[in-house]
């Protein structure tokens, strides 16, 4: 198979100790089978071939010195950036000493895309917890990815998206305590994420008008306010504010019966109130394919919809199609952001 003369995807390392590499070796030697476009990895290349030897996998690895030259090796040989790993990791044991490689890798990819050096970001899985040991002073990547794409002292409004075939889902409150929720769900909030949903999926997904539809944050989505006020104080106001704007959306619904089959087929994305209100129904749909999005960036990134897995790193039983999907939908989408004229 021939690629493409282009900009490579920008792959990053994730924790080492983790599925990261596992998946990142595997998903090249799919790559003409998948039909991926090529991507450069950025890690350290002494780990890389590590656990290619302990997965019996024979990948050769080339090292290159600019992402072009990633395209030019990708039918042969995965390409790499180097970016040291300064302690020994063991697969399934995690290293807050390797933290530092963690971040340097996420913030170099970030600047290969800004520097139009790279199509787009595709992370591999990071361990919060060891973030945080090492001083990761950020709730999660996609925070962390918001900051670094600020601009003149102005970080962009981040919206996380779970995507796959059967469901997308958008969680408007992110990565706080559940005892939290009610008090960060403000009318503007829900209103600009809404409206950054509803431009990204035009702009990056090619949806002509999508549709949108929201859920409660109570059971029963309020019950007109007998279970919780926040569906008609807060929650109606964003989407009548939306629906003037001209968007398709509608809400809000009960969350306990917008995720069957038939509930699925009226809407193009359900906007939840809370994480696990989003995740729990698409992870139970599309664990194995789901990627994670993130909407309201300069640039496109993706990842696969699952953690770093220490239980079974470097034990050959990891599953690459999460990052496999997440490489095909940032080329996707980063073409469909290169060919926008608007």
């Amino acid at each position: 198979m021939s690629y493409p003369a282009d900009k490579p995807l920008a792959l990053t390392l994730g924790d080492p100790a983790g599925i990261g590499l596992d998946i990142t070796l595997l998903a090249f030697d799919a790559r003409r089978r998948e039909g991926l476009q090529p991507f450069v990895f950025l890690g350290d290349k002494q780990l890389l071939e590590a656990r290619a030897k302990a997965l019996g996998l024979s990948v050769p690895i080339a090292t290159v010195a600019r992402p072009q030259e990633a395209v030019e090796v990708f039918a042969n040989a995965l390409p790499i950036l180097p970016i040291p790993v300064p302690v020994a990791v063991t697969p399934g044991v995690p290293e807050a000493a390797a933290m530092p490689a963690v971040t340097a890798s996420i913030e170099a990819a970030v600047e290969m895309v800004q520097s139009g050096e790279a199509r787009a970001v595709v992370t591999n899985p990071i361990s919060k917890s060891c973030l945080y040991q090492a001083g990761f002073e950020f709730p999660g990547h996609t925070e962390y990815l918001a900051a670094l794409a600020a601009q003149n002292g102005r970080a962009p409004h981040p919206v996380m998206m779970l995507a796959s075939d059967v469901l997308k889902v958008v969680p408007t409150t992110i990565h706080i305590p559940l005892k939290d929720v009610p008090g960060a769900l403000t009318q503007e909030l829900l209103a600009k994420t809404i409206a950054i949903t509803d431009r990204d999926l035009r702009r990056r997904f090619g949806l002509a008008r999508p549709r949108l539809a929201v859920s409660g944050l109570n059971p029963h989505a309020g019950e007109d306010g007998a279970l919780g006020r926040e569906e008609v104080e807060t929650i109606r106001g964003a989407i009548v504010a939306a629906q003037e704007a001209g968007i398709d959306v509608s809400g809000p619904y009960p969350a306990d019966t917008l995720f069957h089959t038939a509930a699925r087929e009226r809407y193009d994305v359900a906007i939840c109130m809370y994480h696990d209100q989003a995740l729990i129904p698409f992870k139970t749909l599309a664990f194995e394919v789901g990627v994670n999005v993130t909407l309201g960036l300069p640039f496109v990134r993706t990842s696969p919809d699952h953690g770093t897995a220490f239980d079974i790193a470097g034990t050959g039983k990891a599953n690459p199609r999460s990052l496999i999907e997440a490489l095909r939908l940032a080329d996707t989408m980063s073409a469909a952001v290169a060919g926008d004229t608007g």
